[in-house]
């Protein structure tokens, strides 16, 4: 009898006794994402070697109670807002709006309490060929004081036999904003082999980068181009090759933490493409959103256990996160993340694997 392509069990719960549940998603040969509902979080991605063996290669704990020790992210959903917008403060429609703060003057993430912190409800599960759950999440009107209720529905699919495929749809019943993305931290030698990623490979399907001041918010000039720089990833090329460089971008983000300005299409396109020399491993991102962040690691600073008990130190994995520029509520020359009562906030991304010899 072929092996069922969805499990379910409970992760954790919560200190008020709800129950934080797991979702296994099967591919071929081994491939598995397991998704939990506390902060609708990628908690695993097993994919497959060039020698045929199998990685976790995202970081993140292996109980429920590392997630409640420290707010880090680890493969989380963030919103309203990913990313930063300057003061916490925007205007939209006349009314000016004023986020908490909680990245130094800036808001950052959702703020205090955002969507990462939320326990989700599983809305669906699909056994068919493409296994897959759907999430929901309802934040209420004025949540970290953002205007409007927002209707959140994500659905994570193995759509390949080894591609994992993320959609988000938000609703809201008066003008607001909204900006979501994953916030996996990704290392393609595996989550717990120790070995930093500055030497993978990564290539960036991008022109121009987002220029930032110290705090990581954009600087009021239009995108940089990326020729020239260390910035520079139209090919492939480690991302520690330049990491150390004396560069005042380098600096301002203690290495990269910058948005890459991708195709406005709205299309599903090749963001970027990570490969480790070592185990093989290939990711391809796919996203039809207008930028992404490439984030080196810079702030893991071993003070958080992971998986198998490993501390977590700068560079040992890096982030890919497909979303609306950061500041955007603050910046017309940027895409916009205004959502009216008539519109649907879309987001779709793509994680594709594969292997080559090492």
């Amino acid at each position: 009898m072929a092996a069922s392509k969805i499990a379910k069990d409970v992760f954790g719960a919560l200190p008020d006794g709800r129950n934080v549940e797991r979702i296994v998603l099967r591919g071929a040969g081994g491939f598995e994402a397991r998704i939990i509902t506390h902060g609708a979080v990628l908690q695993a991605l097993i994919a497959p070697d060039a020698t045929g063996g199998h990685d976790d290669v995202v970081l993140g704990h292996d109980a429920f109670a590392g997630y409640l020790v420290e707010r880090k992210f680890f493969g989380a959903t963030v919103g309203r807002y990913a990313n930063r917008i300057a003061k916490g403060r925007f205007s939209l429609d006349g009314e000016t709006v004023q986020l908490p703060v909680n990245n130094g003057p800036n808001a950052l993430h959702g703020g205090l309490d955002g969507f990462d912190r939320k326990l989700w409800e599983i809305a669906e599960i699909d056994e068919g060929a493409e296994p897959a759950v759907t999430l929901t999440y309802v934040s209420a009107p004025g949540e970290e004081n953002y205007p409007g209720r927002l209707d959140v529905r994500l659905t994570y699919r193995v759509t390949g036999p080894t591609e994992l495929s993320l959609s988000m749809e938000a609703r809201t019943d008066r003008p607001t904003i909204v900006n979501l993305t994953n916030h996996s931290f990704f290392n393609l030698e595996g989550a717990t082999s120790g070995t930093p990623i500055l030497d993978h490979l990564l290539t960036v399907a991008a022109e121009h980068f987002l220029a930032i001041d110290p705090t990581a918010i954009p600087l009021p000039e239009p995108p940089r181009a990326v020729a020239g720089t260390p910035f520079d990833f139209r090919t492939a090329r480690p991302v520690g090759e330049r990491i150390r460089e004396n560069d005042q971008q380098l600096r301002n983000g203690k290495g990269y933490d910058h948005t890459y300005c991708l195709t406005r299409d709205g299309k599903l396109r090749l963001a970027a493409r990570l490969e480790a020399p070592r185990s093989g491993r290939v990711m391809e991102l796919f996203t039809d959103q207008p930028g992404l962040q490439v984030y080196s690691g810079n702030y893991l600073d071993g003070t958080i256990a992971g998986k198998d008990g490993k501390l977590y130190r700068q560079s040992d994995a890096m982030c890919l996160e497909p979303h609306i520029w950061p500041d955007a509520p603050n910046r017309p020359d940027f895409p916009s993340p205004r959502l009216a009562p008539d519109e649907v906030y879309r987001h779709h991304t793509v994680y594709r694997f594969a292997v080559r010899s090492p």
